[in-house]
């Protein structure tokens, strides 16, 4: 009961001191404040239609993109139920979920060397293994050396300090480089440590 009782004597000190700023602020503001910050509030409220997807989740009938939007979205004046499907001219791997692949896709980067390989293998799991996506990382990895490999056989030396944003870096951000340049040392240093000290241990095994 008191713990009630004290929480009412604090709320209504709260609503005392509010009132007392306001009217306060009003005193020093002078006449025509209220409708000053009246048309600030109008000025907000009407500012955030600027915000790009604003809206989005309203009702339909307010929404920006109505009459635009069409359940079920269709084409008009098209001769085909579905795109014809594209010639398959290379290796197109697709999710065994899926019962095959789409009509349309892309060919420009078809797979390639050993990360065509490892990409292979992941299309032959399911999505939610996480087996799959670490696969594919691990292939993007390995096709960015394959690619440095096909720049220096065309006699072309890539600007990696450039595309890997380390110049950039070295300009705008030195201290975070510093800190990732220490932190890769010190795990560096480490991992050679840990492995130095097991050298003896393997030796007289």
């Amino acid at each position: 009961m008191q713990d009630q009782q004290s929480q009412q004597k604090d709320l209504g000190a709260v609503q005392r001191y509010t009132t007392q700023g306001a009217d306060l602020q009003r005193e020093f503001a002078g006449p025509g404040h209220d409708e000053h910050m009246h048309g600030q509030a109008q000025h907000r409220v009407m500012d955030r239609s600027q915000i790009p997807g604003w809206g989005s989740d309203l009702d339909r009938e307010n929404r920006p993109a109505v009459p635009m939007e069409r359940t079920p979205p269709r084409l008009e004046n098209v001769h085909w139920e579905q795109p014809e499907q594209q010639p398959l001219n290379i290796k197109v791997f697709h999710s065994p979920e899926r019962p095959g692949i789409t009509p349309i896709f892309g060919t420009s980067t078809p797979p390639r060397g050993l990360s065509g390989k490892i990409r292979e293998a992941a299309y032959k799991l399911t999505e939610n293994d996480v087996r799959h996506w670490m696969m594919l990382l691990l292939a993007d990895r390995v096709d960015m050396v394959e690619g440095i490999g096909d720049d220096l056989m065309r006699g072309h030396i890539p600007n990696v300090l450039g595309e890997m944003g380390i110049t950039a870096e070295l300009k705008y951000n030195k201290a975070g480089f510093v800190r990732k340049v220490a932190v890769a040392a010190a795990v560096a240093g480490i991992g050679y440590y840990l492995l130095k000290r097991r050298s003896p241990d393997l030796i007289e095994r």
